[in-house]
């Protein structure tokens, strides 16, 4: 069993339950036209961050790291009709692209596009005093995770949740003497998580078309 049978097996069941379409491959194909890397979520993925949306009855969701939109518009379709996803892309190129997608799509009233450093921009959206966030999805640099989570915690209420894509790292996060940034700080956010009294969480190992890597789900508390 290996990367292959992984692919094999998505595939399968991307065609029988995730139910990709047009506007959701042609924003993949424009990511790719426009030379951005090839780390979007999954189908199967996107699909479960729909369903959780879904079933937050989410109105107000927040994105760390847009890069070409593709997450985005699976969250966003979840929401109602006065719901808004607000999504913080660093690259200037990669939001321009991921503009052009959720255009297609039709969300450009309900998606939000804002360019900068996240740990720039999430202080400005505190600052702002809006309405708590239902949902959080962190897919960003990994060495800001711990940065992104302190203010994801600020954003959002008691119910919220907060998920963090990458944070297995091919199984890596394992490897206490790591030396690799992305693994510390995927580390430092999840040992974060497990120490926060206001959080409780857990980690999916995910196999697939991606790779071998995980998912992190935390619920705030009261």
């Amino acid at each position: 069993m290996g990367q292959g049978q992984w692919t094999e097996v998505d595939a399968f069941l991307g065609s029988l339950l995730v139910g990709e379409d047009d506007v959701l491959a042609d924003a993949t194909a424009a990511a790719q036209r426009a030379g951005l890397p090839p780390i979007s979520v999954s189908p199967a993925q996107g699909k479960l961050l729909y369903l959780l949306a879904k079933t937050l009855g989410a109105k107000r969701i927040l994105e760390v790291g847009t890069l070409g939109g593709y997450s985005a518009i699976w969250m966003a379709r979840a929401l109602p009709a006065d719901g808004h996803l607000v999504s913080l892309e660093y690259s200037p190129r990669h939001a321009e692209v991921a503009s052009g997608n959720v255009a297609r799509a039709g969300l450009v009233g309900t998606v939000e596009i804002r360019v900068g450093a996240a740990a720039e921009t999430l202080p400005k959206l505190a600052e702002e005093g809006g309405e708590p966030f239902d949902l959080v999805f962190i897919d960003a640099d990994k060495g800001g995770y711990p940065t992104y989570l302190d203010w994801s915690l600020k954003l959002t209420r008691p119910g919220s949740l907060i998920i963090a894509d990458n944070v297995v790292r091919g199984g890596a996060v394992a490897d206490g003497l790591s030396r690799d940034p992305n693994v510390q700080g995927v580390r430092s956010y999840l040992e974060k998580v497990a120490a926060h009294p206001k959080l409780e969480g857990t980690v999916m190992q995910t196999v697939g078309v991606k790779g071998y890597d995980g998912l992190s789900i935390a619920r705030v508390l009261a």
